[in-house]
């Protein structure tokens, strides 16, 4: 075996554990938003994620995801979710691992995130509510974009 095969074998991506760490729904609004057969809510997604090292090559990653709707001024209804993955990530450097982080973990944990807020919202009695598939990827090289160009902080 080669040098090179050798260290790719070695590369490995686990998932340990997929968890709900925080999940809130609210529907401020009801019952008196039920009794209209009229509506048509504006909806605003927020999208985030955080990588915290816990111990060694275990990485936790939660996303954070919260769906606000609204008709005029008045919500019908906010959802904040963090699901959260514990990931065994050996052999890869730095910025491969900032890659798998920042892309393939949260795009592992958003259909996880996706169902849970579906149910949420219907549960609720509105109306089912798909979150349409997000590409982590280019949002990943977006990030990384954006990070090149700011200006760096000077340093005293």
């Amino acid at each position: 075996m080669t040098e090179e095969a050798t260290a790719d074998t070695a590369k490995q991506v686990t998932i340990a554990k997929i968890y709900l760490k925080d999940f809130s729904f609210e529907s401020p609004q009801s019952p008196a938003v039920f009794r209209s057969t009229d509506w048509s809510p504006k909806t605003n997604l927020n999208l985030r994620s955080r990588h915290n090292e816990v111990e060694g090559d275990l990485h936790e990653i939660v996303l954070t995801i919260t769906i606000e709707a609204k008709e005029e001024e008045k919500t019908l209804f906010l959802v904040e979710l963090h699901q959260a993955g514990l990931f065994e990530i050996t052999g890869y450097d730095q910025e491969e691992i900032g890659a798998i982080v920042g892309s393939f973990c949260p795009s592992v944990l958003f259909p996880y995130a996706r169902e849970s807020i579906a149910n949420a919202v219907q549960k609720g009695g509105f109306p089912e509510f798909v979150l349409q598939p997000i590409n982590f990827d280019a949002l990943y090289i977006q990030s990384r974009q954006q990070q090149a160009q700011s200006p760096s902080p000077e340093v005293n």
